[in-house]
């Protein structure tokens, strides 16, 4: 089926009700996308928050008679307002993105590969991947920031938690550095499901336990790693260190750059705190557990 795309810009405060009459003219699907790439910051439990200058995407049928449509839209919104049509070309989107995800190596031993592909490296650190509907390819930087901090560690024998495992790339790959057991947590069953795919499919099954946070135990690891999100490793500060022994490595991410310097005092109570990584709009931020 192909389909266009009505979009308009507006502002936060009109980005709903435009939405709303979208759907009323016959959009199949509404989104909400930044008009001027503007951070954001995730929101409070049961928030909507838009940007200040934000885009509201309406898809239709491409056999949808659009002028109509776009008439009762320029009825009520200021005459300025910038209002565009486009095609959208009808794809296999999956097979799109598929296409696209190739082999990706961080640091000096370790490639993050889909599993639908050759490695490049027969002999280097591979980790097969298939993400499935969880987060973790290894493509967007605060997942790069933390595979990177992964390969310049000695992991042998260690003992790591992925809190917040994903797709499972960040405790598998540090079993395939040389960690002797992972426990991954993570609040979405999809990613236990993905995380336990990827393990088999790596040969670490065995050594990968897979937990939602109320089934989440008791224990103090070598190396505990955070990819999630500012907010929650503020709220959940007192969890994440509570795994951490004197001398255990941290490392935290999924931080936007204007979030860091937060993150990173509030770690520095009980962490000897590395100097910030920044990628792009991104950073990571870690330490070393104080006595």
């Amino acid at each position: 089926m192909a389909w266009i795309q009505l979009r308009i810009n507006t502002h936060a405060e009109e980005a709903e009700p435009l939405g709303e009459q979208l759907s009323e003219l016959g959009a199949q699907a509404v989104t909400f996308v930044d008009a001027k790439d503007t951070p954001w910051y995730e929101p409070k439990p049961g928030e909507v928050q838009l940007w200040p200058d934000t885009q509201v995407v309406g898809l239709f049928d491409a056999s949808e008679d659009m002028p109509p449509i776009v008439r009762r839209i320029k009825a009520r919104v200021p005459e300025n307002t910038l209002i565009k049509l486009d095609p959208l070309e009808d794809k296999d989107w999956e097979r799109e993105w598929m296409d696209n995800f190739h082999p990706v190596r961080f640091g000096k031993r370790l490639w993050i590969c889909p599993s639908w592909r050759d490695v490049p490296e027969p002999d280097a650190v591979n980790v097969m991947l298939d993400p499935g509907l969880a987060f973790g390819t290894g493509t967007h930087p605060t997942t790069a920031l933390c595979l990177r901090w992964l390969d310049g560690l000695d992991l042998t024998n260690c003992t790591v938690v992925d809190f917040g495992c994903g797709s499972g790339i960040l405790g598998i790959a540090a079993l395939k550095l040389g960690a002797a057991r992972v426990i991954g947590i993570d609040i979405d069953p999809q990613a236990i499901q993905a995380s336990e795919e990827n393990a088999r499919r790596n040969n670490v099954a065995e050594q990968i336990e897979l937990y939602l946070p109320k089934q989440q135990p008791e224990l103090q690891a070598d190396i505990v790693v955070a990819n999630i999100l500012a907010g929650p490793l503020r709220d959940l500060r007192q969890v994440i260190t509570d795994y951490c022994r004197q001398d255990t490595l941290l490392a935290l991410s999924g931080i936007l750059k204007e979030q860091a310097e937060d993150i990173h005092q509030l770690y520095s109570q009980d962490f000897d705190m590395d100097a910030i990584a920044i990628e792009g709009d991104w950073a990571r931020v870690s330490g070393r557990r104080k006595a």
